[in-house]
Formats: structure tokens, sequence, C-alpha cells
């Protein structure tokens, strides 16, 4: 198949077939005498493997190692990879919690400013770190 049908298959457009290709993720496809690219039905299964990877939270660069290794042998680290990616996904789950947590506590106080907010009991720090305050040099002198 083409790069037009190949891409279609694979629910991606034909520039990222092509980045693909430029990172080794996708390996040079034969050509047609006329110089197209012709691509086999792996193409396309190697692409969703890719995308879902992807959605996994692997970054390309990771994809691109599992994939390495997994041409040489089965890659026992997956599942090592895939508990570090879990990890790492908690990790910011719990950070967009805690901002999830902040910006409701400005939208019930009805915070109106980041410096000059006018609401009761604002849960924003920021005025304080706000100020302007004269610039230490060493040993504490102004």
């Amino acid at each position: 198949m083409r790069s037009g049908q190949l891409a279609a298959a694979a629910g991606v457009n034909v520039q990222t077939l092509r980045y693909y290709e430029r990172r080794g993720l996708l390996p040079e496809p034969r050509r047609t005498p006329g110089g197209y690219r012709e691509y086999d039905d792996g193409a396309v299964a190697l692409l969703r493997v890719v995308k879902a990877a992807q959605r996994l939270g692997f970054t390309l660069d990771e994809v691109a190692d599992l994939l390495d290794a997994g041409r040489r042998h089965p890659a026992p680290d997956l599942q090592q990879r895939a508990r570090a990616k879990l990890v790492e996904v908690e990790a910011r789950m719990a950070d967009l919690a805690s901002i999830r947590d902040g910006l409701l506590q400005v939208v019930r106080a009805r915070c109106d400013s980041l410096t000059n907010c006018t609401c009761e009991d604002c849960p924003l720090p920021f005025a304080d770190l706000a100020e302007v305050r004269p610039s230490r040099t060493r040993e504490g002198s102004p």
C-alpha cells in the first residue's frame, strides 16, 4: 500500500509516517520503479503499536527503545518500564489533583486578582510573593 493508504489505515497523517521513518520507528519502505513508497500490512500493525504505546504515556524515544529491544529478543524490561511509567503517571495525577484543589479554592473564594485579591479568606499565596523586595547581596546586606 502507498503512504496515504497506510496513513489512513493506521489513523495517522503522512507527515507522521515520514517522521517515524526518520526516527527509525518505521523501517524504510521498498520503492516502486516510479519511486513511490510501498508498505506491507506489517507497517499498519507497527504504527498501531507505536500509537498505543504513546497513549500509555511512553515517549517516542521510549517506544523506539522498546521496539529495538523487542526486535533483538523479547523485551523482558517492558514490565519494568510499564511499572516506572505507572509511577510517573500516578505522580502527575497527584500533581493535577493538587492543582485542581487549588483552582477549586480560587473559584469558591471568587478570587479576582493574583496580587490584589479582594475576596475573603483568599487561598492565593501569591500576594506576599508579588511584593518587590530589595535584593540582598552576600552576608545579608542590601
